[in-house]
């Protein structure tokens, strides 16, 4: 068994706290980006938000 720092880490863009492998991100590592289900939301949320404009 690894000791938890000896893990590979990532850093969440939406909220920017660094958060470490798990065992059931072992398949897809690599495409694993958001922290949590709750972040991967908050930006799709925010893609679809209207950009309003400025007069």
């Amino acid at each position: 068994m690894r000791k938890k720092q000896d893990l590979p880490s990532k850093t969440c863009p939406v909220c920017n706290r660094p958060f470490s492998w798990r065992k059931k991100w072992e398949r897809n590592w690599d495409q694993i980006v958001y922290c949590s289900d709750s972040c991967r939301k908050a930006t799709k949320s925010r893609q679809k938000l209207p950009e309003f404009s400025h007069h």
